[in-house]
């Protein structure tokens, strides 16, 4: 699953960032390019650990609504979590009325990604999947 959720860079002798809406999960970096990788693996396995445990994923703010002094910025980091489990997908067979069928074929919905969108919302709570 593809989660965004917004990073303030600091830059003080280097750089270092914060997710405000994941407490706890920051990065840090010499240059730009060193804090967005550190800040897209610390985003991924922040998640993968909350989802693990059960904990409910905070909704991510909207980037203009976070304030930011001079010496800082805020962008926007993907965490792709399925790439992060380093784990194989598995193969399920499961059954769903005929309408229900067609009518997901005409909106041309991936199944397995909306069965895993019902599923992580079962079992963690959380909507905010993108």
């Amino acid at each position: 699953m593809i989660y965004n959720y917004p990073l303030i860079v600091h830059e003080e002798n280097g750089y270092w960032g914060e997710f405000p809406d994941i407490e706890g999960c920051n990065a840090q970096g010499d240059t730009i390019s060193e804090i967005l990788e550190d800040a897209k693996e610390a985003l991924e396995t922040h998640i993968l650990c909350m989802l693990t445990d059960g904990e409910k994923l905070n909704k991510p703010s909207h980037p203009k609504k976070i304030k930011t002094d001079k010496n800082s910025f805020v962008t926007i980091i993907t965490a792709d979590v399925d790439l992060a489990k380093e784990d194989k997908s598995i193969k399920k067979t499961l059954t769903i009325p005929k309408w229900l069928n067609d009518q997901a074929e005409k909106h041309h919905l991936n199944f397995s990604k909306a069965l895993q969108e019902v599923l992580i919302h079962k079992v963690t709570g959380s909507n905010y999947v993108y």
